[in-house]
């Protein structure tokens, strides 16, 4: 667990997380045992074996164990990263763990009779336990004091409640943006052009706030955010749909006519999101990058007013992705705070700086200004804002240990 964390390893460790807390594997290896270290029979404990912090580098800690015990059995280490060096004195291949109530902190796996394998893993504070060899034998203590460095980068079971956390929002929002585009789809189909206008906006809104994570859903956002300049003929091309055709028709067109199929289609393909996103996987890496993407295109084009070029209605969308990264930024604050506190403070002050240009633009009902009332001063102060707070949502996962 030292070190970057893997893609791969996350699946492995949340689905090790519930079935640890369903007790089988721990209640099955603890055979009744309290987890109280036991005296051995004829054996002396070792002393407490207390270990010093260099700054910079990893602490060093020494464990050996042997046929029935830890030696030393209790051990005290400062907090941070720590290196142990385990020793097998035993006769068989042994594991050996660090434990925190049920759940496994760390472990090195296969260390063979007379071999030394070394686990280098980052600790908080507090008491833990160490395995030492044979199931029967007692477990040993681990004290971890004093408090963390200040870059220090999340375990990764630390990961698991911000990813569950971006998944009930995901669900939020797709409900919402679900009801959103049906009403909005009714309007276009009634033919009532002024409400489907007034419609159109806060309906993009909900799915702009999900764009972080826009490329795990590649085939959809294609088929519901495209503009017409990824197509041939552009707002001719019979393939031309989603959000933007429809809104070409309304704003640009001023008219309904023709638009009911495709509202449709918009409306199925919105609710074909929705049921993918229930089951839809999102590395936490994708949850960084995506927001730092989002944000970059943000400050790239869309100040640049090409993602409402028929409406206008670009601070709808700059508001939504602002809002959906800062939701990810929320979720994963305080890990990086403990990482990297400096960014987590620059992070915040961004988008204190962004919001505030985008409040300017703010009515008292909650809707936003059309965008050619934006002034240029402000343009270019959101854009220089928008860069800002993309560069450092960029350090993002390497501050994490996710890149």
């Amino acid at each position: 667990m030292s070190g970057g964390l893997k893609q791969s390893q996350i699946a492995a460790v949340a689905a090790f997380v519930v079935i640890a807390v369903g007790g089988g594997y721990y209640a099955w290896q603890k055979g009744g045992d309290t987890g109280a270290p036991r005296p051995v029979a004829g054996a002396t404990a070792p002393a407490n074996q207390s270990v010093s912090a260099t700054p910079g580098k990893a602490t060093e800690a020494t464990v050996t164990v042997n046929a029935s015990a830890c030696d030393p059995e209790e051990m005290t280490v400062p907090a941070g990263k720590v290196t142990f060096s385990i020793v097998n004195k035993s006769t068989r291949a042994l594991e050996w763990e660090i434990l925190t109530g049920v759940m496994v902190v760390d472990e090195r796996e296969n260390i063979a009779p007379g071999f030394t394998q070394k686990l280098t893993t980052t600790l908080e504070p507090g008491d833990y336990e160490i395995t030492c060899g044979l199931l029967s034998n007692p477990k040993g203590k681990l004290h971890v004091t004093g408090t963390m460095p200040a870059s220090v980068t999340p375990k990764l079971v630390d990961l698991i409640g911000p990813m569950a956390e971006y998944k009930v929002y995901l669900g939020g929002k797709a409900a919402a943006l679900g009801e959103a585009t049906v009403k909005f789809a009714d309007a276009v189909k009634a033919g009532d052009l002024d409400a489907a206008r007034k419609l159109y906006a806060p309906a993009r809104a909900h799915y702009e706030s999900i764009k972080p994570i826009a490329e795990l859903f590649a085939d959809l956002d294609a088929a519901i955010d495209a503009n017409a300049g990824a197509y041939e003929k552009k707002e001719a091309d019979p393939s031309f749909g989603g959000f933007h055709r429809v809104e070409y028709g309304l704003f640009a067109q001023s008219n309904t006519a023709g638009l009911a199929p495709l509202a449709d289609k918009l409306s199925a393909d919105i609710a074909q999101l929705g049921n993918r996103l229930k089951t839809l996987t999102i590395p936490p890496d994708k949850m960084a990058t995506g927001a730092a993407s989002l944000i970059e295109q943000v400050a790239s084009s869309k100040i640049a007013g090409e993602g409402g070029r028929y409406s206008r209605t670009d601070l709808w969308d700059i508001q939504a992705n602002v809002d959906g990264a800062r939701k990810i930024f929320d979720l994963l604050h305080p890990l990086l705070a403990k990482a990297d506190g400096a960014l987590t403070n620059r992070i915040d002050a961004d988008f204190s700086a962004a919001g505030a240009i985008l409040a300017r633009y703010r009515a008292a009902d909650g809707s936003l200004a059309t965008y050619e009332k934006v002034s240029e001063d402000d343009r270019t102060a959101l854009q220089q804002a928008m860069t800002t707070l993309a560069n450092d949502l960029a350090g993002l996962s390497g501050a994490l240990g996710l890149a």
